[in-house]
């Protein structure tokens, strides 16, 4: 059941997700966020601490004598690219969209803060995370090299995620390997440009190119256990201007996704040995790049249980997917870089409405404003049943 005292507020939060949304900020840019954010807590009465990993934020609140440290968070940054709804509050930034509801996750967060804040039934210490950059280099890791588990220690920290593609108020997570690493690389391929019509003057890197795109299809093939599982994309290859000439150079642009740390090294080592020598063949030089990359989101069976509990509670057994029914998701996120370091779990939050639903990172999604209130009670029960008095 719903909590009355959140409902009740719930056009004004409505409101704070709309303005956040039609607002949106990319990673590391979140100023005017972070900025609300921190003056929506600090009326509250929380402690807050800004400039973890640039923009992040993380509001403490702290109540009784109890010794136990809860970590909730949630991210705040938008996407590159246009909004097509058509909303009164779509974005007025020009490229710049919220098509991931990072909007919504920080409007339920905020939510469930004013509540606890106001009625404190709990005791311990629970620190709000509101973090920079989820969708570009790891805003997460960031907040951790800068000292947030060292200055805000945690025993547990918990995340979640809307799901459009999930019925509105279910639940979904599992124990172990929720979603995928991420790793993506750049391979930059010198041959020798000229004239096409002499290529036997030249050393053709888009020829090169072309062979390591279909050489890397083999990798999940014939490399990897059928029973594991990823995937490598090649989702980029640059190369010339035109038709008559032979470029000096090629780009290739590619992602790699596992859900484990074994096949991920063996991937990575992999594409290493074939890219460079598939170059060889050529007589082309190769370097390869690696531009970032996200563990494997690991969730603590304990934890896990925990969090699930809670949600039967909350929502009902109904509502909440049997753990073995899940399937993993090839999708990444650096909520996995806050698991590798503080047991927790990341769960996902249905909001689809049944009418029209589009997934994250579309130029129509939607975030479903009914599922603040239910994600901030939620988050209450939580912050409850885990800080008990």
């Amino acid at each position: 059941m719903l909590i009355k005292e959140i409902l009740d507020n719930e056009a004004e939060m409505i409101a704070i997700r709309r303005d956040f949304h039609q607002h949106p900020e990319l990673g590391f840019e979140e100023f005017r966020t972070s900025d609300r954010i921190a003056q929506l807590l600090t009326g509250w009465g929380y402690e807050v601490h800004r400039g973890l990993g640039g923009t992040g934020v993380v509001g403490t609140l702290k109540v009784g004598s109890g010794g136990k440290r809860l970590g909730i968070r949630a991210d705040m940054d938008a996407l590159p690219m246009q909004e097509q709804t058509g909303l009164p509050w779509a974005s007025v930034n020009e490229g710049k969209m919220h098509a991931c509801g990072h909007d919504g996750h920080c409007a339920i967060l905020l939510s469930a803060a004013r509540y606890l804040a106001e009625h404190r039934p709990f005791s311990g210490t629970l620190h709000l995370i509101f973090q920079p950059s989820e969708e570009s280099i790891g805003g997460a890791k960031r907040m951790i090299d800068d000292g947030l588990f060292k200055l805000f220690p945690c025993d547990a920290v918990f995340g979640l995620h809307n799901f459009p593609l999930l019925p509105a108020g279910e639940i979904a997570t599992k124990p172990g390997a929720l979603m995928a690493s991420s790793d993506s690389m750049t391979i930059t391929l010198e041959g020798k440009g000229g004239h096409g019509s002499m290529p036997e003057h030249c050393i053709d890197p888009t020829v090169a190119g072309a062979s390591i795109v279909m050489a890397l299809q083999t990798i999940v093939s014939r490399n990897v256990d059928p029973q594991d599982s990823a995937v490598v994309t090649v989702g980029s290859l640059q190369s010339g201007t035109t038709h008559n000439i032979i470029p000096h150079s090629a780009v290739l642009k590619l992602n790699m996704r596992t859900f484990k740390s074994e096949v991920r090294d063996a991937v990575k080592l992999r594409i290493q040995k074939l890219v460079h020598a598939q170059a060889e063949s050529f007589d082309v030089k190769a370097s390869i790049a690696v531009d970032f990359g996200y563990p494997v989101t690991v969730n603590d069976p304990q934890q896990t249980e925990f969090a699930m509990q809670v949600a039967r509670d909350v929502f009902g057994a109904d509502k909440v997917a049997d753990p073995a029914t899940v399937k993993s998701a090839m999708g990444s996120e650096d909520f996995s870089f806050m698991l590798e370091e503080v047991p927790g779990c990341y769960l996902w939050l249905g909001t689809a409405t049944g009418n029209n639903d589009y997934s994250v990172h579309h130029p129509l999604y939607q975030f479903n404003d009914a599922c603040i209130s239910s994600g901030a009670t939620y988050w209450v029960k939580l912050t409850e049943s885990f800080l008990r008095s």
